[in-house]
C-alpha cells in the first residue's frame, strides 16, 4: 500500500510516521519547503516525544519521504488545519481541506481511499467533500472510498495513542467505512468503530466540547469562589469525593487546536440551540482576563512592577502555542503597561512581536511576581533560594496548581488567592 499524506503538522506527520513504520510506503506533502527539507534530512519541526527517532528510521529504510506536491497513491490522507473563520460564530474554515481535496483529484484512481482526518464541522463530508469527488467523475462507494477518521490523540503522547486509542471511521457509504477501517488496521490496535461520516464528525467535536464545557464549569466556579472568599480547590476536592462527581481543575484558559476551536463548529451550525456550548466558550475565553486582573492586583502597590511569566504554550511539556491562553494573558498585561519577562524552555522563539523569551534568571531578576501559566515539568520544582535572592518581591501565582510550598516564598493559587488582598509596599522600592 502507498499512502499520500497532505499536511505534515502535529497530526499528519505522526500519522505518516506510524504508517511508514509499519511497512506502508508514505509520501508526505507540505507547502513549506523548509519543512520538506528538514524531514528528508531526518529532522522534525515539531516537538513530540519519540517522533524524531521514528522519522529518522523510516527515512533510512525508505518508507517515508516528503515532497511539495501530491502524487499517485492507493490512499490519500488529508490532515490540514481547520481554523475558525472571522465571522459571527467562528465557524469552520474549510479552505485548506477543499484545497487539499482538489489537489489530490488529478491523482485519484478507481479503488483509492480518501481519508479526511482534519477536524471538520458536521456534514462537511456530505456537503463539501462529496460534491468535489463526484464532480470529478467518481462514484463514491464503488469507484473510490471516502471517509472521515478524526484524530483523537493527546500531544506529548501521540505515538502511543495513535496505536492504542480506539478510532472512529465515518464513511460516506458502508463500503467506504469498511475500506477506511482496513487502512487503519495497518497499525491501530484499539477498536475501530465504523459509522457514517456525519456521526464521526459530530462525535469528534463533542469529545472536545465535553472537555471545554467542564473546564468552563471549573473556571466559572473559581471566579464565584474568589468573590465569595472560598477556597475553590478545596471545594473541587471535596465535591469529587462523591462517586458520581468529577469536577475538572481550573486554569488560565483553554487553548490548542481542538478545545478552543472545535466547539464553535457546532455553535455555527445551530446557534439558537447550542447555548450551553457557546456560554462555556465565552467563560473560557474570558479566563485570561481574570488572571491578568489578579496579576495586576498583586503588583498594584509596587513602583514600576515587573512580572516574570512562566510558559507560553497552551499545555505542559509541548512547544505548541496555538490558541494559547498564556499568550493572551501576556498580551493583556502588556496592554496595561506592565513590564513582563517571559520564560519557556520548550519554545525557541516568540510568536508575538511584543515580547521576547528569556531564561529563568533574567525573567525573575527584580521581579515582583512570578506568574506560572503552563504546567511544564521544569516549573514544578522552582529553586526557592534563587527566587528569594533574585526577585524584588518573592511572590508566586500558580494558575495551574502544580507548584508546592516554597520556603520563604508566598505561593498563591486559585484556592488561596482571595486571602491576599494587596501587596505591602516596600519602602526601599519607592
Amino acid at each position: 500500500m502507498k499512502l499520500c499524506t497532505i499536511g505534515l503538522g502535529y497530526i499528519g506527520l505522526p500519522s505518516s510516521a506510524m504508517f511508514a513504520d509499519h511497512g506502508t510506503e508514505v509520501v508526505g506533502v507540505d507547502i513549506d519547503p523548509r519543512i520538506v527539507q528538514m524531514l528528508n534530512a531526518g529532522d522534525i519541526h515539531i516537538e513530540e516525544p519519540g517522533l524524531e527517532d521514528v522519522i529518522k528510521r523510516v527515512i533510512a529504510n525508505g518508507t517515508f519521504r516528503a515532497t511539495l506536491t501530491p502524487e499517485q497513491a492507493d490512499v490519500f490522507l488529508v490532515a490540514v488545519p481547520t481554523p475558525n473563520l472571522d465571522d459571527t460564530y467562528k465557524s469552520c474554515d474549510l479552505k485548506y481541506v477543499i484545497s487539499a481535496v482538489r489537489n489530490l483529484l488529478p491523482h485519484l484512481e478507481k479503488g483509492n481511499v480518501v481519508i479526511v482526518e482534519s477536524t471538520i464541522a458536521p456534514r462537511t463530508m456530505d456537503d463539501h467533500v462529496r460534491p468535489l469527488i463526484e464532480e470529478a467523475g467518481f462514484k463514491i462507494g464503488e469507484d473510490v472510498f471516502v471517509v472521515h477518521c478524526p484524530e483523537r490523540v493527546l500531544p506529548g503522547q501521540i505515538l502511543h495513542e495513535l496505536i492504542h486509542n480506539n478510532r472512529i471511521v465515518g464513511g460516506l457509504t458502508e463500503a467506504c467505512a469498511k475500506a477506511g477501517a482496513a487502512v487503519y488496521r495497518t497499525f491501530v490496535q484499539g477498536e475501530i468503530v465504523q459509522t457514517d461520516a456525519k456521526t464521526a464528525e459530530m462525535s469528534k467535536l463533542m469529545e472536545n466540547t465535553f472537555r471545554d464545557v467542564n473546564i468552563a464549569l471549573a473556571n466559572e466556579l473559581t471566579q464565584v469562589c474568589h468573590q465569595l472568599k472560598i477556597n475553590v480547590l478545596d471545594v473541587i476536592e471535596m465535591a469529587n469525593m462523591h462517586p458520581r462527581v468529577n469536577l475538572h481543575h481550573p486554569g488560565p484558559g483553554v487553548g490548542g487546536h481542538c478545545l478552543a476551536v472545535d466547539p464553535y463548529f457546532i455553535v455555527a451550525k445551530a446557534p439558537s440551540l447550542a447555548r450551553i456550548i457557546h456560554t462555556a466558550r465565552d467563560t473560557n475565553v474570558n479566563m485570561p482576563r481574570f488572571v491578568a486582573d489578579q496579576a495586576e492586583r498583586l503588583v498594584a502597590n509596587r513602583v514600576r512592577p515587573k512580572i516574570a511569566v512562566f510558559g507560553v504554550t497552551y499545555k505542559g511539556n509541548v512547544d505548541d502555542m496555538r490558541e494559547s491562553p498564556a499568550v493572551e494573558v501576556i498580551e493583556q498585561l502588556l496592554d496595561r503597561g506592565l513590564d513582563v519577562a517571559v520564560c519557556d524552555p520548550h519554545v525557541e522563539r516568540s510568536i508575538s512581536s511584543r515580547f521576547t523569551l528569556v531564561d529563568e534568571i533574567e525573567a525573575i531578576q527584580g521581579a515582583d511576581l512570578a506568574l506560572v501559566l503552563v504546567d511544564h515539568d521544569e516549573f514544578k520544582a522552582f529553586d526557592s533560594r534563587r527566587l528569594k535572592n533574585q526577585m524584588r518581591t518573592p511572590v508566586l501565582f500558580d494558575t495551574k496548581g502544580v507548584v508546592g510550598e516554597l520556603e520563604d516564598i508566598m505561593v498563591l493559587n486559585f484556592g488561596n488567592l482571595h486571602t491576599h488582598n494587596t501587596m505591602k509596599v516596600d519602602a526601599e522600592a519607592i
